[in-house]
């Protein structure tokens, strides 16, 4: 078995190696045998495991979620379906989370149109619409 020190496991897996540290302690990854030294020792399949982890958080999985996820793979009682409804429930999230932005950006929008562009900063109707209070900007 070829083993991989943290620093190897971390330029492999392009982290850092207090992601990797931090992942142990979040028991996302099994805390690996040690050498006589005190090295940790770990393999290509805690590799293949933080790869996993960084491709779930790049489709919007929490840590948390990631780690429900990891379970599901071992759990002989999961169907494929059970995946898929956590897949579905991500994606009505970041849908949730796109028109809350949308909302953001034309509100914004608005404001900054609403602005010349010239005169004080103590005049900027930008500013004066956000520090109105209880009003909504957009």
């Amino acid at each position: 078995m070829d083993s991989l020190t943290i620093g190897q496991l971390a330029t492999r897996c392009r982290v850092n190696v207090e992601t990797i540290r931090y992942y142990e302690r979040r028991g996302l990854l099994p805390a690996p045998p040690r050498l006589y030294s005190g090295y940790r020792q770990y393999s290509p399949g805690d590799a293949r495991r933080v790869l996993f982890i960084k491709r779930a958080q790049r489709l919007g999985f929490t840590l948390r979620e990631v780690s429900e996820l990891l379970h599901l793979r071992v759990d002989p009682y999961t169907t494929c379906a059970d995946v898929r409804r956590r897949a579905e429930t991500k994606i009505a999230e970041i849908g949730e989370k796109i028109r809350e932005l949308e909302a953001m950006r034309q509100a914004l929008a608005k404001l900054a149109t609403a602005c010349a562009g010239f005169g004080p900063s103590s005049e900027c109707p930008i500013l004066d619409a956000l520090e109105a209070s209880g009003d909504d900007p957009g």
